[in-house]
Order: structure tokens, then C-alpha cells, then sequence
């Protein structure tokens, strides 16, 4: 039976290996058939929707892997706004609103509000957390 999830996660890519679980998990469950709904990036894990991310040349670059993940399987990428703002993480709308020099949101992510955290739950089979630990 084909279940449908929402991956949230909170963990930073490099200080913790919840952006790398949830892709592995991710892939696999594509690979079985299974569907994944959205990825809902919150806290620290919004770092992964960073555009100006650059690991060093022999390290995965995660966010570029998450973004071709998602293009590749047109799943939607959400960055909470509150967190996304805390961090410095800002699409064209927020740079203008709050006049920065620059946007650094990286494609495919969006930026979007805890209601689409509440709509991936509820539309979803199951909801997934990958945090960061302790």
C-alpha cells in the first residue's frame, strides 16, 4: 500500500545529520513508491534552502542535493518564514520588506508559514521529523 509523507526537518546540513537521514529516506521511499507531499524545513534546518551555502570541494553539498531531489520529483520545499527570517534566509519579498541587499533563497525552496505545516500533516499518510539530536 502507497503512503504519503511530509518530512519536516529541523537539523542543520554539516552540524547534524538530519538534511542527509531525511534524503536517504526521502529516495527510498520514491524508489518503493510511496509519495512525499512536501519537505518542510524549520529551525536550523532551514539552512538547507540557503543559496550561498559552499562546502568545501570533497564534502556532499547537501543543499544542492535536496534541490535536485525535489525538482527532479516536483516536490514542494518550504522554509519556515519565522525561522527562515531568524536566520538570515530571505526570498525577492522579504529582501524588499525588510530592504537587505540581497535575497538567498535557493531554488526550489519557497518560503511559507507553519499552514502549510498543518496541511502537509493533515493531507499526509504520515509526518516524518528528522531533528538534529542532542
Amino acid at each position: 500500500m502507497s503512503e504519503t509523507f511530509t518530512l519536516v526537518i529541523t537539523g542543520a546540513p554539516y552540524s547534524s545529520q538530519a538534511p542527509q537521514t531525511a534524503l536517504g529516506f526521502a529516495k527510498a521511499a520514491v524508489d518503493a513508491g510511496h509519495q512525499i507531499d512536501r519537505v518542510f524545513l524549520y529551525g536550523d534546518g532551514v539552512h538547507l534552502a540557503s543559496a550561498l551555502c559552499a562546502p568545501p570541494s570533497d564534502e556532499t553539498h547537501w543543499p544542492d542535493e535536496w534541490s535536485r531531489f525535489l525538482t527532479q520529483h516536483k516536490i514542494p520545499g518550504m522554509a519556515c518564514i519565522a525561522s527562515a527570517l531568524r536566520r538570515g534566509l530571505v526570498n525577492e519579498t522579504e529582501q524588499k520588506r525588510y530592504e537587505l541587499p540581497s535575497a538567498n533563497l535557493r531554488a526550489p525552496f519557497e518560503i511559507a508559514g507553519l499552514g502549510e505545516w498543518v496541511e502537509g500533516r493533515i493531507k499526509s499518510t504520515r509526518t516524518l521529523y528528522f531533528h538534529a539530536g542532542d
